[in-house]
């Protein structure tokens, strides 16, 4: 099933939390290298995105390698919001397997509450409320046992104009009641509540919500779920809520902060057609505050907000105006497995890694993160064997196989020769400098012997 991600109509409030100043824009920072907060581990990219789609059927457009390098290559949040009883358990359990075999950390945003949006551009979900336990049990039975980030119900309880008091007390219950079957199910998934965003309710009043809907069983909460506020903004807000959480006796929460479009302009909440709207920080889990579980893309770029386009429809050229005077994404190391053991049945993806090519100059290495029905995902690390200027790794394709897109480097096709290049900002390395590209081809997975030249 296609992932899918409406917009929510997160609504630019001029009301300043208490004590919190908050900035007009934000800086787009790489992914630091110092761990915080209670995640450690790579963030799951899934290779089936409208994103990833729109690059492998767009190969010449003058776009795409904007879109392929800056969005395409990072991980984002897989929601969950077609509301169908029948086939969320196998959706759920399929995308979290991928994750599971690639090492990686899934985040998952389940947005099916009753009356969601106030009944806006993005309503829709359950029927009542004794259904939507139904729907989170089916998705907390498919989490696995591993670290899964689960994002609940953005807007839920930031955006309560349209309830009665008697609609509010049941919803918190509802909050609270999937809270503790999520957590129940699998107790390494990392659970967080809405909390709006900085420019909105409160910090006073925003506790006072998360208490009420079961945050004291959660992890933490969430803030700038498809919104421009800046990160600054964001963890101060954060900082002010659990403060005031603190004061209330729910002690130990974190937060996560949805950095997809942040980078630039704030303001009004509809992002179709601002021009000054930019990608903020990169996904990771390194964020260095400690307050700060992970900063995550949520909802996707280049899905629209419902306001020119239909909400949640991947637009390219909504893509690239986020992208296109964004600096590149780091080059990382290697994925780090979840923080949770693996299960014994789940697939080593350090099993389908290749020897490193040997050569004075320089060396790779493939490793197969995911494979399913007919294609499969692979990284490729490449080591200097001295200082050099660029790169090129080639091999052979397999009888039937074929790479559909590639993510940092460049990719040719000769006959059955594949050869991948550094872009601009990946190809000068120093001696036993790595720089890392991935790609996704058709056809069975297999290992090839790889070939690294280097000037």
């Amino acid at each position: 099933m296609s992932p899918s991600s409406p917009r929510l109509r997160t609504r630019w409030i001029a009301a300043t939390a208490a004590g919190v100043t908050v900035a007009a824009g934000a800086v787009l920072a790489a992914a630091g290298t110092a761990e915080a907060g209670t995640i450690n581990g790579t963030l799951y990219r899934d290779p089936d995105t409208a994103v990833a789609r729109w690059v492998a059927a767009n190969p010449n457009d003058s776009r795409t390698a904007v879109i392929r390098t800056k969005v395409a290559s990072q991980p984002a949040s897989r929601w969950l919001s077609n509301f169908n009883l029948g086939t969320i358990g196998s959706e759920v359990s399929a995308y979290v397997g991928a994750a599971n075999a690639a090492g990686q950390i899934p985040a998952l945003t389940a947005y099916g509450i009753p009356n969601r949006d106030c009944g806006g551009a993005s309503a829709g979900g359950a029927p009542d409320l004794g259904t939507y336990q139904t729907w989170i049990s089916a998705i907390a039975n498919a989490l696995g046992n591993r670290t899964v980030i689960v994002i609940l119900e953005p807007d839920s309880i930031a955006l309560q104009t349209c309830l009665s008091a008697s609609e509010i007390a049941a919803r918190d219950s509802a909050l609270a009641t999937a809270v503790r079957t999520l957590k129940n199910a699998n107790p390494n998934a990392k659970v967080y509540l809405d909390a709006g965003h900085s420019t909105w309710n409160t910090a006073a009043d925003q506790a006072g919500r998360l208490v009420a809907a079961g945050v004291a069983n959660a992890d933490g909460f969430y803030t700038n779920v498809s919104n421009f506020n800046g990160t600054a903004a964001e963890t101060a807000y954060g900082r002010a809520i659990i403060s005031a959480l603190n004061g209330r006796g729910v002690t130990g929460k974190r937060q996560v902060v949805d950095t997809s479009r942040n980078g630039g302009a704030s303001g009004d909440w509809c992002g179709d057609d601002n021009t000054d709207r930019r990608i903020g920080s990169y996904p990771t889990t390194a964020t260095g505050d400690d307050n700060v579980d992970a900063f995550l893309w949520v909802k996707p770029p280049g899905e629209a907000d419902g306001c020119r386009y239909a909400a949640g429809s991947f637009q390219p050229d909504l893509a690239y105006s986020l992208a296109s005077s964004a600096p590149n994404p780091p080059v990382t190391s290697s994925p780090s497995a979840s923080s949770a053991s693996p299960s014994a049945s789940s697939a080593s993806p350090s099993a389908s890694a290749s020897t490193p090519s040997t050569g004075a100059a320089c060396s790779a290495a493939f490793k197969i993160t995911s494979s399913w029905s007919g294609g499969f995902q692979a990284q490729v690390t490449v080591t200097a064997g001295r200082a050099i200027t660029g790169w090129a790794v080639s091999w052979t394709l397999g009888n039937g196989q074929s790479v559909s897109q590639a993510w940092n480097g460049t990719l040719t096709t000769s006959g059955s020769t594949v050869t991948v290049r550094n872009v601009s900002w990946n190809g000068s390395l120093p001696s036993a400098g790595t720089a890392e590209f991935g790609l996704i081809a058709n056809g069975a997975a297999t290992t090839p012997a790889l070939t690294c030249t280097a000037a």
